[in-house]
């Protein structure tokens, strides 16, 4: 559902605005505004801020509230029904001081009466509105908030053909009947006849239980808002169901005000006046007012002995929380006595001395507290703090906590007088103390302490703590979580607890030695234990170990039935034997997930899992041979392993493997059914390969020097889904390796570039499906190594065909482009034999050579007459790519080439290129850059939008020239063109192109030498200059 929110005027109140605040919000040079007697109102006295917020105008003062900006900051505070100034907001009665301007307007008749409450109209059942807020049309109205209320009428704004507009109305006086007569405004102001509102009216009356379900939904601050409504709301608000918690957290409240809040609401059962000022006064008239108060929280202040003394009056009382405040006069007994308080707190206070009395008291803090002494007599007790407590003597905790039997919890931590001594008498005395933190008390070593139920233990930086504590804690056959972290001294741990289900070993500098077995354990965390070399663990609820950076570990036995992912990483002295642990009969049937990491004494790594999916081995530089019978593994990592000699795969079920990490690759056998992907790229010393992957489409060997043909040939048979062969930089592959192609049906990409290969007779009469053929820098092939491409027919399928770097001569590259016009991308970069590319007639011009594919069978002549030459099919030439031949001197495609799919022609890097005459209708892409010695530019592209020209000699009348029909063009690089200073008159010449005035000018410096690039998108420029000279600084 959308909601549409805005706020406007009618055309009859625009000239009112102004008047309409003064009407709203009262006179705002009066001292005394309306505002501040409605609602929940300011008690104390205005302050500067809120005359300042006043003086700015009527929009930013709020009434009752003190200004906007204190309802806002009200608003944005954490506690309930005080103001961020300190203030404090409550509801207040309805009656107004004598003297206010809503005394003043007796006369109804000079008075807006209308009264009306919320009213629709319903045009449809949609679920988009628009809002409108309005005030009254009488601009001298000076009308309270207080007797706000709403009324809807019809507006014209219309959304998803839903019509439904809402308008506040501010007016006085008693509710009365909307359908009465209204003075005719209804008619004047809205435009719209009381008769037909009447018939379209849906009253929209919330009753009191239902706006007191609604209210039960909003947290103080939005009560507060809501009470500033209407007269039903604020009632309905300040009911007492609503307002059981006090919150005057950190509130600048006065005695009076908090008395009145008390008067207002005396069944409230929680207050809170921590941070309050006063808190003892405050907390005096809490306890005499409020005789159903449940909890009490107060702080930051000083309470006398009077507040302790009339504590037990307060019989209700269960909870009672002091923090950070000084208990009496700090020299004397504070005593506590309360026969049904059940939590009690004081933490963080200065007292001397304190008796507890209470015997229904179930928790007990008195953490951070200052006292040197403290008397319990709470035979309930289940729950004591008394963390930090620093003064507090081994004797005292001792009197304290033996007093308590029926104590579950003991906190004790920090407290550095704690002996063994008083932990006897505890364990004798407390027979069901289940949770001991006694961390950070270095005279405690449990040698002879037997606590039998304990289930958490937490021994935390216990320097007396040691291998002989272990005995010990082995008794407590009910512990569930252990915590040793720093103990210093402690050097080896071995528990059989059948519960233990956590344990924490962390930063325990001469730990050497642990050995767990708990059939329940299942978080294990060691970390930071630089002596640790041997680590056994039997559980069988344990699926997660991590045991990262653990230096010396050596030893790793493990008897985990359910463990699924471990992480070794940084285990620098891990041997050999950890393979043993985690494959099949080591202890870990179910393992998913392993990480060996940076494992650099591993030398010799195998695995025979049937469950292992995830294998990380990056960085284990010394593994020479590696060993994997995992038929689910899915994941193997090998970065860093460049020492790898024997890889074996056999079964895995990798997808893909990259090997091209490991240069020292000799040895390689691979079985994965489900492999599609195989990179070998780089390993040059890979002599032995067998690839047995039935579902393989991708396979790169490239760099493989060492890979001969038997191989190729045992890699086809049983790879015979293979569509992608990179071969490049093989040497050693033959005629016999590229025969047993005619076992891959369905290769489409061949790469055989950098190859000693002679015949290619073999792919020719295999390859039918192939699509893309490679053969760069194959010095050996001669002329007649392609003849079979355009003599023959062969490869029918093939798109794309790449020369660059042969020998080929200019005939049969002349001949191979005239007659396969199926090829989409030919690229012939830095073909020395190359001189020039000219597809117009003449001699030797490529155009005379008719196609193969026209049923002919011999070349014309260059006697032939041009009317008897067979037309040529169309071209499907693409991209033509001739970078870096300096032979070519002129480059001619004329209309009779029929290259109308060309759109990219990149002829960089040519030296001696000096003519260049293109007529193509397609070409998008031109590339001339480095062509130092051009000097003739012809260009008839009309689709062509990028030219490149950098660093070329060319003038700048024949670059003016060759644009004139490039109607298209949007990108020209003219950078160190050193004869081309563009001069641009915004003239529209064939199709919007900038007319250029070039000039000769002697060829500039390096350091002068401009980069120029035109963009169509920056044509609109030259609307504002009429001339643009650009100089390049």
């Amino acid at each position: 559902m959308k909601i549409w929110c805005c706020f406007g005027f009618g055309e009859d109140e625009v000239e009112g605005r102004g008047t309409m605040r003064e009407g709203m919000f009262g006179n705002e040079n009066d001292d005394e505004s309306e505002g501040k007697k409605l609602g929940f109102s300011l008690t104390g006295v205005m302050t500067d801020l809120e005359e300042n917020e006043m003086a700015g105008g009527g929009d930013q003062w709020l009434p009752g509230m003190g200004g906007w900006g204190h309802f806002d900051q009200f608003a944005s505070t954490s506690g309930h029904g005080i103001g961020e100034n300190g203030d404090a907001f409550f509801p207040e009665k309805c009656d107004r001081p004598e003297g206010s301007e809503r005394d003043e307007c007796d006369d109804r008749d000079s008075c807006d009466v209308h009264h009306k409450r919320a009213k629709v109209q319903s045009y449809s059942l949609g679920c988009d509105y628009a809002i409108t807020s309005m005030s009254s049309s009488e601009a001298g109205n000076s009308s309270s908030s207080t007797d706000r209320e709403y009324a809807v009428s019809p507006s014209p704004i219309a959304f998803n053909n839903e019509i439904l507009s809402l308008s506040m109305m501010f007016n006085d006086g008693d509710d009365e009947n909307p359908l009465e007569s209204n003075d005719g405004r209804d008619d004047e102001g809205d435009g719209f006849p009381t008769s037909q509102m009447e018939d379209s009216e849906v009253r929209m009356d919330l009753t009191d239980d239902l706006l007191h379900m609604v209210f039960s939904f909003l947290d103080h601050i939005n009560l507060c808002r809501a009470a500033m409504v209407c007269k039903q709301w604020r009632a309905g608000s300040s009911h007492e169901d609503f307002w059981r918690c006090l919150n005057f957290e950190n509130r600048n409240i006065s005695e009076a005000q908090f008395e009145d809040m008390c008067r207002r609401y005396p069944n409230a059962t929680e207050v809170n006046i921590f941070g309050a000022p006063a808190i003892h006064s405050l907390v005096m008239t809490a306890m005499s007012s409020l005789r159903n108060m449940e909890t009490l929280t107060l702080g930051k202040g000083t309470l006398g002995d009077a507040f302790f003394q009339a504590l037990a009056d307060c019989y209700v009382l269960k909870r009672l929380i002091v923090n950070d405040a000084t208990l009496g006069n700090g020299i004397q007994e504070i005593p506590i006595y309360h026969d049904r308080l059940r939590h009690l707190q004081i933490t963080k206070c200065r007292v001397l001395r304190i008796s507890v009395r209470c015997p229904q008291l179930e928790t007990l803090s008195l953490k951070r507290s200052s006292m040197a002494h403290a008397v319990l007599n709470c035979p309930l007790l289940q729950d004591l703090d008394i963390g930090s407590c620093h003064k507090l003597t081994d004797a005292a905790i001792r009197s304290a906590a033996i007093s308590c039997p029926l104590l579950e919890s003991l906190d004790m931590s920090n407290c550095s007088c704690v002996s063994d001594d008083t932990l006897r008498e505890i364990a004798l005395t407390c027979a069901n103390l289940h949770i001991l933190d006694a961390s950070y008390c270095p005279n405690i070593s449990l040698e002879s302490v037997r606590l039998q139920m304990l289930t958490v233990l937490k021994l935390h930086s216990c320097e007396g703590i040691t291998s002989a504590s272990m005995i010990a804690i082995s008794h407590s056959y009910m512990l569930e979580v252990l915590e040793l972290d720093n103990c210093s001294l402690l050097t080896s741990v071995s528990l059989d607890l059948p519960r233990l289900q956590n344990i924490r070993l962390v930063h325990c500098r001469k730990f050497v030695d642990l050995k767990l077995r708990s059939m329940k354990l299942s978080s294990m965390t060691v970390s930071n234990c630089p002596a640790l070399h041997r680590i056994d663990v039997t559980s069988n609820s344990l699926q997660k170990l991590v045991l990262q950076k653990q230096a010396s570990l050596t030893t790793l036995a493990l008897q985990c039935q359910y463990l699924q992912e471990v992480d070794l990483a940084d285990c620098e002295s891990l041997t050999n034997s950890i393979c043993d642990v985690f494959s099949d009969g080591g202890g870990c049937p179910t393992l998913k997930s392993l990480v060996l990491d940076n494992c650099e004494c591993l030398t010799a790594v195998g695995f025979c899992s049937t469950s292992l999916v995830s294998l990380s081995l990056v960085g284990c530089r010394a593994i020479t041979s590696l060993d994997l019978t995992c038929p689910y593994l899915e994941q193997v990592h090998l970065d860093g392993c460049d020492h790898l000699e024997r890889a074996y795969f056999c079964p895995v079920g990798l997808r893909s493997l990259n090997l091209g990490i490991c240069p020292k690759l000799s040895a390689l056998r691979i079985e994965a059914p489900s492999m599609v992907q195989l990179e070998l790229k780089g390993c040059g010393v890979l002599s032995e390969a067998s690839i047995n992957c039935p579902k393989l489409t991708s396979l790169d060997a490239s760099f493989c020097s060492q890979l001969k043909d038997d191989c190729l040939s045992a890699t086809a048979a049983s790879c015979p889904l293979i569509e992608s062969l990179i071969l490049m930089s093989c040497p050693s592959v033959g005629y016999e390796g590229l025969s047993s192609l005619r076992l891959l049906p369905h290769l489409t990409l061949l790469d055989l570039s950098y190859t000693f290969l002679m015949n290619l007779q073999p792919v020719f009469q295999s390859c039918l499906q192939l699509k893309v053929l490679k053969l760069q820098a194959c010095k050996y092939l001669t002329d007649t190594s392609l003849e079979a491409l355009y003599k023959e027919g062969a490869l029918p399928a093939l798109c794309e065909l790449d020369l660059s770097y042969g020998t080929l001569c200019q005939s049969a590259i002349e001949e191979l482009l005239a007659c396969c016009t199926h090829l989409t991308h030919v690229s012939l970069n830095g073909c020395l034999n190359m001189h020039d590319l000219n597809w117009g007639f003449g001699s030797g011009s490529v155009a005379e050579l008719p196609s193969i594919y026209n049923n002919t069978s011999s070349l014309s002549t260059h006697g032939d007459d041009h009317d008897e030459l067979i037309e040529q099919p169309n071209r499907l030439l693409q991209n033509l790519n001739c970078v870096g031949c300096p032979n070519i001197k002129k480059v001619l495609i004329p209309p009779m080439a029929r290259c109308f799919h060309l759109s990219s022609l990149n002829l960089s890097l040519s030296a001696n290129l000096k003519e260049v005459d293109v007529v193509c209708s397609n070409l998008c892409f031109l590339n001339l850059s480095n062509c130092s010695s051009l000097e003739i530019l012809k260009l008839e592209c009309p689709k062509l939008t990028s030219l490149f020209l950098q660093s070329c000699n060319i003038t700048a009348e024949a670059v003016e020239a060759a644009l004139t029909q490039c109607n298209m063009l949007e990108t020209l690089d003219i950078r160190f063109c050193p004869k081309v200073i563009i001069k641009c008159k915004h003239e529209k010449v064939s199709g919007s192109v900038p007319q250029f005035e070039a000039h000769l000018q002697q060829p500039l410096n390096e350091n002068e030498r401009t980069a120029y690039d035109y963009s169509k998108e920056f044509c609109a420029l030259f609307h504002l200059v009429d001339q643009l000279q650009i100089d390049g600084r």
